[in-house]
């Protein structure tokens, strides 16, 4: 069972577990855990439509509890689950009624100063956890500005790391998709009664690039212009689908942190002061 799925998590202190949640730790146990080599995961995702039968906050639910699972899975070094930053860049989604966003230059500035306030605090190691179409390239953005800081995050959206099992699809092969197959079946894993599925429909697909040319050119994210604000077909969507994407996801950022937990913290300019 996924223990922790809602945007600020319902806290493992209250049912007597350990916690890995950074806004219910005692100023004791994050001084101890500095002195570990931990890591911080800081989930990233949004709060828009996702289609008539899905509620708001799918991108940023995923996130969180992909992130509180894997820090409960691991007890020989620290793993901390930041407060969750769940508003994204979603302009383009704008158009559909319960949609939250920033501003490009206001993203970049609100996540750059809550990473340099985890690094400030001494936490080195820092894994920017996204579930969000539309915070794909800026947090990557913000990862290479960051570094010349000599903050150091390790930018990753979740699906990235599950290419293989989204490509074993019945509709939805090699793509997340908005309120489809893969979201509506990673839903009906972590909460079913959140789903309603007399209201699941499948838009058709707008015309836009040829596949080919889409392998090399894009254009930004745009308002979603599907008549239901669906892209992909959730009607192929189940539990077992969306389990099998988050258990492979885990595995994978389970991996990350090890790897993260075991290395150096770089510096950027480690190799001479050819920057400045």
């Amino acid at each position: 069972m996924v223990s922790d799925v809602s945007v600020f998590g319902r806290g493992q202190r209250s049912r007597g577990e350990r916690t890995v949640h950074w806004h219910e730790m005692w100023r004791h146990e994050l001084l101890d855990a500095l002195t570990r080599q931990p890591v911080v995961i800081i989930p990233s995702g949004s709060v828009e439509q996702h289609g008539p039968h899905c509620p708001m906050d799918v991108d940023i639910s995923h996130t969180q509890a992909l992130a509180v699972e894997t820090a409960l899975a691991i007890d020989d070094f620290p793993v901390i689950v930041a407060p969750p930053l769940w508003i994204g860049l979603t302009h383009y989604n704008m158009g559909e009624v319960g949609t939250i966003t920033l501003g490009v230059e206001t993203y970049i500035a609100y996540v750059s100063d809550v990473c340099r306030s985890i690094r400030a605090n001494g936490f080195e190691r820092i894994v920017l956890l996204n579930g969000h179409g539309g915070n794909r390239a800026i947090n990557q953005v913000i990862s290479t500005k960051l570094a010349e800081e000599d903050i150091w995050v390790l930018a990753i959206t979740y699906w990235e790391m599950s290419w293989d099992i989204l490509n074993d699809a019945e509709t939805d092969p090699g793509f997340i998709g908005h309120g489809g197959e893969w979201e509506t079946s990673m839903q009906l894993y972590l909460r079913p009664d959140l789903i309603d599925r007399s209201k699941m429909v499948a838009d058709p697909e707008r015309h836009g690039l040829s596949a080919e040319v889409q392998k090399f050119a894009s254009f930004p994210e745009r308002r979603k212009e599907w008549e239901h604000g669906v892209h992909g077909d959730p009607t192929t969507a189940s539990a077992e689908k969306g389990e099998r994407l988050f258990k492979h996801s885990k595995a994978q950022l389970i991996d990350v942190c090890r790897q993260l937990h075991e290395l150096p913290v770089r510096g950027y300019r480690e190799f001479g002061s050819h920057c400045f």
